[in-house]
């Protein structure tokens, strides 16, 4: 990566704002949310552990300035995008529940732009 293209830093932006739209009211309102999208309400605790996760990747994705954090962080975002679909996957074999496409749907869309941005280097 020569330098940071504008787009990257806009991605970045964007999946700060989509992060924390997810994660505050995971934490804050988890119970609320789970039942939005149909999610059992049975552990309160690990659903409000992935918010934190979101605002710790989101958060640090806001902040990054240089280009080794850029680096450093789309290798983050690809593995942690990969593993997200892999997991969501599964839970629709499992369960068949609508809502994980909507996230798996998220999830592929920005690990598409991460993996563009990455092999774009």
């Amino acid at each position: 990566m020569k330098q940071v293209s504008k787009s990257l830093r806009v991605w970045f932006k964007i999946h700060f704002i989509v992060d924390f739209l997810i994660a505050i009211p995971l934490i804050f309102f988890t119970k609320w949310t789970l039942g939005l999208f149909g999610f059992p309400l049975e552990n309160l605790v690990f659903a409000r552990l992935i918010g934190a996760a979101l605002i710790g990747i989101g958060g640090t994705s806001y902040f990054c300035k240089k280009k080794e954090h850029f680096e450093i962080m789309l290798i983050l975002k690809i593995f942690w995008s990969l593993a997200a679909i892999l997991a969501l996957i599964w839970g629709i074999v499992e369960t068949g529940m609508f809502s994980l496409w909507l996230f798996l749907i998220l999830f592929v869309i920005f690990s598409a732009v991460w993996q563009y941005y990455w092999f774009k280097k």
